[in-house]
């Protein structure tokens, strides 16, 4: 397993993002390393700004997602992983430390899932919800697309590569991001198309709680990506939390003992980010690969 350990600096404020393990999918590529290495530069800039101005955690989250979600490269938004029957059903998830969260599964219609899934935390009193309408995300006053927004030539001819047997389907498509404010205070956002050629209705670990998304004040804040639905039943980033909590562990000793028992023990591949209470940044993944961006304390460093 490789880990990232960043230890707090002065800023005030942390934040890490991932696009997903697994590394580049080549048929993907439409331009150089760089593209990748832009797309992660610009998310991590957006939530910067936010951070920098004072903003919270929250604000600051959902604005680096909404960077990955309209970038193509990812798989998340436009230019998600497409379903068996070449169709976009896209999850996303926010969690703030002070316990409140919402997520949204299947969804077709919001530009950017991260925002729906915001607004079933704080406007409605569910916290997941299934394929919210069209209506409804115009009465929340989010932007809406036809599904076939999301559809891109190259999500197109991935999926006719996995299901003639010429690629291998991949497991790892997720993007999310999580961040500790100038307050204190800790969120996380995470946000997927799934895996490509999933059968309609599949759902990940994206949007439940504990699995693949989760955030506690005090404690940490956890984003996840990889094989869905191992981590919903290790429930893997509230397992870390509960390592910390209960057991004092460290961040990194926590994120490997969780990764090591219900991950890597059951051939299952993914990886995560985690900011701690203190503002320490971890990035830990058991596949090959993953993307993501944070600050060092001198420099922003990105893995493309």
């Amino acid at each position: 397993m490789q880990i990232y350990d960043v230890p707090p600096h002065d800023r005030g404020w942390s934040l890490v993002l991932h696009g997903g393990a697994g590394g580049r999918v080549e048929e993907l590529t439409l331009d150089v390393r760089g593209s990748y290495t832009a797309g992660l530069t610009r998310a991590y800039q957006a939530g910067e700004d936010v951070l920098a101005a004072g903003g919270s955690a929250l604000d600051a989250v959902c604005a680096t997602v909404e960077q990955l979600e309209d970038d193509p490269l990812f798989n998340a938004g436009r230019g998600a992983a497409l379903t068996a029957a070449g169709t976009a059903e896209l999850d996303a998830c926010v969690m703030t430390g002070d316990g409140h969260a919402g997520a949204v599964t299947a969804c077709r219609y919001a530009r950017n899932p991260v925002y729906a899934a915001r607004k079933v935390m704080e406007d409605s009193p569910a916290v997941l919800l299934v394929a919210p309408s069209e209506q409804r995300l115009l009465d929340w006053e989010l932007a809406t697309v036809p599904p076939e927004y999301f559809l891109t030539p190259a999500r197109q001819q991935q999926l006719r590569n996995v299901q003639s047997r010429q690629l291998e389907a991949s497991r790892h498509g997720t993007v999310g991001a999580v961040a500790l404010d100038a307050r204190g205070r800790l969120a996380a956002a995470t946000s997927t198309g799934g895996m490509v050629n999933q059968n309609e209705g599949r759902v990940g670990d994206t949007p439940i709680i504990g699995a693949g998304t989760y955030a506690r004040d005090g404690v940490v804040a956890i984003s996840c990506t990889g094989e869905g639905e191992a981590f919903i039943k290790g429930v893997v980033a509230y397992d870390i939390a509960a390592r910390m909590r209960y057991l004092d562990q460290p961040l990194a000793t926590a994120i490997t003992a969780t990764v090591e028992e219900e991950l890597t023990a059951h051939g299952a591949m993914g990886g995560l980010v985690a900011v701690g209470a203190d503002g320490t940044v971890t990035v830990a993944h058991n596949s090959a690969a993953m993307f993501s961006a944070y600050h060092d304390g001198t420099r922003l460093v990105t893995h493309a």
